[in-house]
């Protein structure tokens, strides 16, 4: 078989290789950059790019190593972050105008955490408009780079088209109803939704705080599990962080998942779901059967009402978030953020606590659900990966936005972590995805899972051709 090219090798790979001093940093860190120079003009990934930085921090990296000091796995490897982490070596707009010029203060609690891991920072990268559905009008928004005629995926939409075009090894995204994982199912990657307060959001600008996730996005689960490893954990900083362990998520990926108890409710999983997405999510089920897996029939706790009130929910905490810039510059913004917002301003007291009083129960009965076993599988969507001109009714029809958040948003609302993997192709070519579902502090047990199911399968190796 036909060697894999840098950009397209995994973290973990890369890291490896530069440890072993097989490559350098530098020569690494070039390598990308100029391939960034090349393609990101057509693919629209970066807001920022950090050349100089990056090559310097490369050079330390490549020092360290010479004295005998290494990082951990992200030693030296290059890496970008979501544009809502605020950095004070570039400005962090949150996919807004009106912050294109905001240079933080201090740095996001996860950027100050992959760089002590000795990730290399290559810059920062595009998003929709303050995290949600859409791109800001002045914006270009990136493009897929298996097809351009199809969604990135939201809101961490350069995130998931830098990976995917192998314009960096891997990327933080954030996630409140699906945006790690629509880019994730979009580029044909891995991610991780963490649990809610397993890492830090200090200093990462908020759709809604009590629904945000912060996690990676790469190329497999052991690329995943090693970033998560950097960023996790208890941050003085945050008051809603985790106090807990961190456990070692990347040995976790050589276990076996014998007897390993994997929830399937059929009727969640497969009723209504597009029949190219199902038997994927069906022979996946086969494959971890194969692994010595228990499949273990369960039911997932109702949940429709719980998804039709999560732009209501969400509104009402993105309002909040842009009280000192909102109604005050509203001509700057989008459309749909602005839609959005103004739905915060007119929902009433009685609205967001009932909507309150449906997560506690949700949260409460998902728990219950996963006492009988370790993880469940469903997909990330109901149907393939739509075309543009489906999604241009993204945010004008709350039904399809419903529909896109079945399998995702109830694990905001709950808290609870998911991994997102790719599980096969449609007939148009486009990657599917399927997700592993945990229950809260559960990650060890979805990276394993996933890592076992892709030492079997290739789907997460494939990637597109970069294009004429």
């Amino acid at each position: 078989m036909q060697d894999v090219p840098l950009h397209f090798k995994t973290l973990v790979e890369i890291g490896d290789l530069i440890r072993r001093r097989v490559l350098t940093s530098v020569q690494v860190t070039q390598d990308i950059l100029d391939r960034i120079s090349g393609l990101d003009p057509h693919f629209m990934s970066y807001v920022h790019i950090c050349t100089e930085r990056a090559l310097s921090q490369a050079a330390k990296a490549d020092a360290d190593l010479n004295r005998g000091i290494w990082r951990g796995p992200l030693h030296g490897v290059p890496f970008a972050v979501k544009d809502l982490c605020q950095t004070t070596f570039a400005p962090t707009a949150a996919g807004t105008t009106i912050h294109a010029d905001f240079m933080a203060p201090f740095n996001a609690t996860v950027i100050d955490r992959l760089e002590a891991a000795g990730a290399i920072i290559l810059g920062k990268l595009t998003m929709t408009e303050g995290a949600y559905t859409s791109h800001h009008p002045k914006i270009p928004a990136p493009l897929n780079p298996w097809s351009s005629a199809h969604w990135v995926g939201s809101s961490s939409s350069g995130s998931g088209v830098a990976t995917a075009a192998g314009l960096t090894f891997g990327s933080l995204g954030s996630d409140t109803g699906g945006s790690i994982r629509f880019p994730s199912a979009a580029g044909g990657l891995t991610g991780i939704k963490p649990t809610w307060g397993r890492v830090s959001r200090h200093g990462v600008f908020a759709l809604a705080d009590s629904l945000d996730h912060v996690g990676p996005i790469a190329r497999s689960a052991a690329d995943c599990a090693a970033i998560l490893q950097a960023i996790a954990g208890w941050d003085a900083n945050d008051p809603t962080a985790i106090d807990a362990p961190v456990p070692d998520y990347l040995g976790e990926t050589g276990k076996s998942i014998r007897d390993l108890r994997i929830g399937f409710d059929r009727n969640y999983a497969l009723s209504g779901t597009d029949p190219e997405v199902a038997g994927a999510v069906e022979s996946a089920v086969a494959v971890f059967e194969s692994l010595g897996a228990r499949i273990v029939d369960v039911t997932f706790p109702d949940f429709e009402d719980l998804v039709a009130s999560w732009i209501m929910m969400c509104s009402v905490e993105t309002a909040i978030a842009h009280s000192e810039t909102y109604p005050a510059r509203a001509a700057e913004y989008g459309p749909d953020l602005v839609q959005l917002i103004e739905e915060g301003h007119r929902t009433t007291g009685l609205q967001t606590t009932r909507g309150l009083h449906l997560r506690l129960k949700f949260t409460e009965s998902l728990a219950t659900m996963f006492r009988g076993i370790d993880c469940m599988i469903i997909p990330t969507m109901p149907m393939p990966l739509p075309s543009l001109a489906k999604m241009s009714q993204y945010g004008e029809d709350p039904g399809v936005l419903n529909s896109i958040l079945r399998f995702t948003a109830p694990f905001d609302f709950a808290g609870t972590p998911t991994i997102t993997l790719p599980n096969g192709f449609d007939a148009a070519g486009m990657p599917l995805s399927m997700q592993l579902a945990g229950p809260r502090l559960g990650e060890a047990v979805l990276v394993r899972a996933a890592h076992a199911y892709q030492t079997v399968t290739d789907w997460h190796s494939r990637h597109p051709a970069d294009p004429v």
